[in-house]
């Protein structure tokens, strides 16, 4: 980076180069930035959904991966989610008018015992952010706060996240108590947090686990995917 190098003008930039300014605006937290990005590539016609996908769920995917390898703190994701937030705020309203309805509603919250909330963040804007309704309980949740809320939303998935090996197994009780209350099959249950893994997902009886927030994503389209399919099958 030389001193004289000129100060990047967004509106000069062709699409692809906008998005990947945006991308590494994104990663870099500047939120006026990625909200000038965002009404520029509307001005070109892009659609809502197009501007979400490419350039702000693109972009914190690549957050979430450095975050999970280390790259990147807590304080940088923090940044990244805010400006995230910002082209969401533009976005939201336009998405609901175009119809792009939620694909499907996630209770989620960390479990009891633990107050660790990022990961739980992320996913949480991301899963919105890729078109799902999202009520975040948010930390310490014993087993009675998940199975009230998700009868009360009626969601469709449930999701659990823990950050210590201590409290991982509280996962078990709450779907152990879903089993005994007859209600564990009429829920998507999505698990994650550093110290899980897939084995320990499926031991649970957990439907999924997953490792970082863009998985969180894709897998919880894939199986809302397979519900709707049954429903009409």
């Amino acid at each position: 980076m030389s001193d004289e190098e000129e100060e990047i003008i967004l509106s000069e930039l062709d699409d692809d180069e906008l998005v990947q300014q945006m991308m590494d605006d994104l990663y870099d937290g500047l939120k006026e930035e990625i909200e000038e990005g965002v009404n520029i590539l509307l001005e070109r016609g892009w659609t809502p959904y197009r501007i979400l996908t490419e350039a702000l769920v693109g972009g914190m995917t690549i957050v979430g991966a450095d975050f999970r390898d280390g790259i990147l703190f807590v304080p940088e994701v923090l940044l990244a989610a805010n400006a995230m937030k910002g082209g969401m705020a533009i976005l939201k309203p336009l998405l609901a008018e175009t119809g792009a309805r939620t694909i499907g509603k996630m209770v989620i919250g960390t479990v009891k015992g633990d107050i660790h909330d990022i990961g739980k963040n992320l996913v949480s804007m991301m899963m919105e952010g890729a078109g799902f309704e999202i009520v975040d309980l948010g930390i310490n949740n014993p087993v009675e706060e998940y199975i009230e809320a998700i009868q009360r939303e009626e969601a469709d998935i449930l999701g659990m996240s823990a950050l210590l090996t201590t409290t991982m197994p509280y996962m078990k009780v709450v779907i152990d108590t879903m089993k005994e209350q007859g209600i564990r099959d009429d829920y998507i249950i999505l698990v994650g947090g550093a110290p899980l893994n897939e084995e320990f997902g499926r031991a649970i009886g957990a439907d999924a686990y997953c490792r970082d927030a863009a998985v969180a994503v894709e897998t919880a389209k894939t199986f809302i995917a397979r519900k709707h399919n049954q429903a009409t099958a």
